[in-house]
């Protein structure tokens, strides 16, 4: 069968391959959504901008996230994963370099939207592709090596800002956003259909073919397929209401409040961070140096992440990082001095963004194949929401005078819920193949 010889497949360098196409995509995508957050103080001081634009400007890119996963993961079930992956890279590229011949705040913002939409559909997409070629043995391991590609961004944003931004100003860090349309060439020559995307297509010659080659590739002694008929995979229906059907309602609902959690408090926190951290008195420059600092924190978090997804589980070391974020963000938020608030940021980018690579693996497996980019994609979407709304509020609690202290009580707040939530009603999935995964939803329908 097709889909017991891809599971079979040793990992080697196709799998290396693929993590490191789409993981390069990913990269590109935190660069842009982290060059924003540094070009905000810059652009609020040159174009005189509120906290409440200043906020918007956060948020709009956020809104096109939210349309772009939803119709992205929907799409991505009907045309394949690959061929949304390459569009969405490649429209976020072009308006990231349109971001750069911004005349003023109202064009800004229109070009901020269509980065966002690009950037919200390229993200559960590629989680989805890569969750259905790794084996099931080093799946939640690779899915969280593909989120710490966030982390490699954010820190190419922050040495862009610290080199660039001084020097040649706002603009140049958006034409060096605009890199990724290069990359796109680079995608269609390394990076195959899904193999369970096609089977369930019913597209079964091309589905051999690709794990023929694949074993080929990975030096594995291979017989051709017999003349039998592949079976298809029993799977639920590509719509919107199968979500909110059982089994899939609870975890529905599950994913849906921790995504919009993880976004509300991630987007919050890091859009307006160089912003507050500025706030606190310290020069553009100064500012700049501390958040990279606290942003290579986010790497030791990814692969302590990516260790324990497999020995603990998804479930309790999700609701571990997250609850371990809400402790960071009260102590960040009680931050007094240099020291103290690198040290606290350190550990809050360390759990925050080790949760982020959890959920991204916890996510697709808690669907089957022909509803798994549409799940997957709806979760990051509704998740946007939340995105969206906290750096508006961010802005709103600063213009009304509220303090450093109170914006991180907040977020403190929904981390701990967030992570109770997932412990109340998480299931877990480690080590299982998609195809068990999907079995047990059917037969529990």
């Amino acid at each position: 069968m097709v889909l017991e010889r891809l599971e079979a497949l040793p990992v080697g360098r196709f799998h290396y391959k693929l993590l490191l196409v789409t993981g390069l995509g990913w990269l590109f995508d935190s660069m842009d959504t982290g060059l924003i957050a540094f070009i905000l103080p810059v652009l609020a001081k040159e174009w005189g901008l509120a906290p409440g634009q200043m906020g918007l400007i956060g948020s709009i890119g956020l809104i096109g996230m939210a349309l772009g996963a939803v119709i992205s993961g929907t799409v991505a079930d009907r045309i394949g994963r690959k061929k949304v992956f390459t569009i969405t890279v490649l429209l976020y590229s072009i308006a990231s370099a349109f971001c750069a011949l911004s005349w003023n705040y109202q064009s800004l913002l229109v070009f901020r939207f269509l980065v966002g939409f690009g950037l919200g559909g390229e993200l559960p997409v590629a989680a989805t592709l890569v969750s259905e070629y790794a084996p099931s043995r080093v799946r939640g391991r690779f899915i969280v090596l593909l989120e710490s590609f966030w982390g490699l961004g954010w820190i190419a944003a922050a040495c862009i800002a610290y080199f660039f931004i001084p020097v040649y100003g706002w603009r140049m860090a958006f034409l060096i956003g605009a890199l990724p349309a290069l990359y796109v060439c680079l995608i269609r020559l390394h990076m195959p259909e899904s193999v369970r995307y096609l089977l369930t297509r019913g597209r079964v010659d091309e589905a051999r073919q690709i794990v023929l080659s694949l074993e080929k590739q990975l030096h594995v002694p291979s017989a051709l397929f017999t003349g039998e008929t592949e079976p298809v995979p029993v799977v639920a229906k590509a719509s919107f209401r199968e979500l909110w059907k059982k089994p899939f309602m609870s975890r529905t609902i599950m994913l849906w409040l921790v995504w919009f959690g993880i976004n509300f408090s991630y987007y919050g926190i890091f859009m307006w961070l160089p912003s507050l951290v500025f706030q606190q008195g310290f020069t553009v420059v100064k500012t700049f140096e501390y958040v990279l600092i606290m942003t290579l924190a986010q790497l030791p978090g990814y692969y302590c992440a990516a260790w324990l997804v497999d020995k603990i589980g998804r479930k309790y070391t999700l609701s571990a990082f997250l609850l371990f974020s809400g402790v960071a963000s009260y102590f960040f938020g009680h931050a007094s001095t240099a020291a103290t608030l690198m040290m606290w940021g350190s550990v809050m980018s360390f759990f925050n963004l080790g949760a982020w690579g959890v959920l991204y693996t916890y996510t697709p497996e808690q669907y089957p194949t022909a509803i798994r980019a549409l799940g997957s994609g709806w979760a990051a979407g509704f998740g946007r929401f939340g995105g969206m709304a906290a750096p508006m509020m961010v802005g709103a609690l600063l213009a009304r005078s509220f303090g450093f202290a109170s914006v991180f009580y907040m977020f403190a707040l929904v981390f701990a819920a967030v992570a109770v939530i997932v412990l109340s009603l998480g299931v877990e999935s480690k080590q299982k193949d998609l195809e068990s995964l999907s079995d047990e939803l059917v037969k529990a329908k």
